[in-house]
């Protein structure tokens, strides 16, 4: 992060124009933790900003959902409640199954498969998100995504009727299949929800894990690597729009380090997330055989679903993808 501030800094000097706007202050609604990767990297993004602008743009970090709640962000940025936030892309698939396309199972299970996807998917996803008024800037995957539980799981069939929390389309379909009860909930109630019993079991990253204290709940990890969702920065378009050209540019510049700087640490953490799962008391072990074959078979249902909806738009994707590799 130290890095990303210091090279923006230098960088941006000659981007600031003489004449510039006068100062504004931006509030940033993200759903995660302070102590998350994703909160630490929005933070070092604005710190950026505001050194990169010599203070004509502010940006102030509210994290764990303290200013607006995750399924609240994205609407408020839309209606101009806040002119910038993060949230985590597949969250809105309910709106446009394109949003999903980063959940699609087993389609991209390594951080270079997501950066790859990521490229491939990104023009579309631009123009999507400016016909819903906002412009995006940059996106940071988490670590791949395991099955936590409070039992052996040897077989989905091991997951039938377990309350399972999900956080977007693809999570509630995967708990629908493998026989298991989805149950809405945001990062920050986890911990709350698994204390009470409103959750048994959920699919998530370490990273999640290690946040939340999960062991204090639950015993076992399994490493399935289903996907790597992404969390994306957007702004207002208004707001975007209200920025001199010098001033967009400039946060442009400091959203492609953070972007680079946010995957960096995404990789560099995952391993990390696991081993603290794992000294805490939690089994943490890749699937076995059959529970292995269940969620492929699950997965290859869910992946002919979305192309489905996605029609011409999502094969193209996909198709863009797997021309990339």
């Amino acid at each position: 992060m130290r890095v990303l501030k210091t090279a923006v800094a230098v960088a941006a000097g000659a981007l600031i124009a003489a004449g510039s706007a006068a100062a504004e202050t931006w509030d940033m609604p993200m759903a995660y933790a302070d102590g998350n990767f994703h909160t630490q990297n929005g933070k070092a993004f604005a710190e950026a900003v505001k050194v990169a602008t010599g203070g004509e743009l502010e940006i102030v970090v509210h994290a764990s959902g303290s200013l607006f709640k995750g399924n609240e962000i994205k609407r408020a940025l839309q209606t101009g409640q806040a002119p910038i936030g993060e949230r985590l892309l597949s969250a809105h698939q309910n709106e446009n199954i394109l949003f999903g396309f980063d959940a699609v199972p087993f389609l991209a299970t390594s951080f270079e498969a997501s950066q790859t996807l990521w490229e491939a998917a990104r023009p579309a996803l631009e123009a999507l998100l400016e016909e819903q008024g906002l412009v995006l800037l940059y996106s940071v995957p988490w670590p791949p995504q395991g099955i936590y539980a409070k039992k052996d799981l040897n077989s989905a069939a091991d997951m039938e009727g377990l309350k399972f929390r999900a956080y977007n389309t693809a999570t509630s379909r995967l708990a629908e299949l493998s026989g298991a009860v989805p149950v809405q909930i945001e990062a920050a109630e986890l911990s709350q929800a698994l204390a009470t019993g409103v959750a048994e079991s959920f699919i998530s990253s370490g990273s999640t894990g290690y946040d939340r204290k999960v062991w204090e709940q639950l015993s076992h990890f399994y490493d399935v690597q289903a996907w790597l969702p992404r969390n994306y920065v957007m702004v207002n378009k208004d707001a975007w729009e209200g920025l001199d050209e010098s001033t967009q540019n400039i946060v442009r510049g400091v959203a492609m380090m953070a972007e680079a700087a946010g995957t960096a640490k995404s990789e560099q953490l995952s391993g990390w997330y696991l081993s603290q799962l794992a000294a805490n008391g939690m089994s943490v072990q890749p699937p076995g055989d059959q529970l292995r074959a269940d969620f492929e078979e699950i997965g290859a249902t869910m992946t002919a679903e979305w192309l489905e909806q996605a029609g011409d738009e999502g094969q193209s994707i996909i198709d863009k993808f797997r021309s990339m590799q």
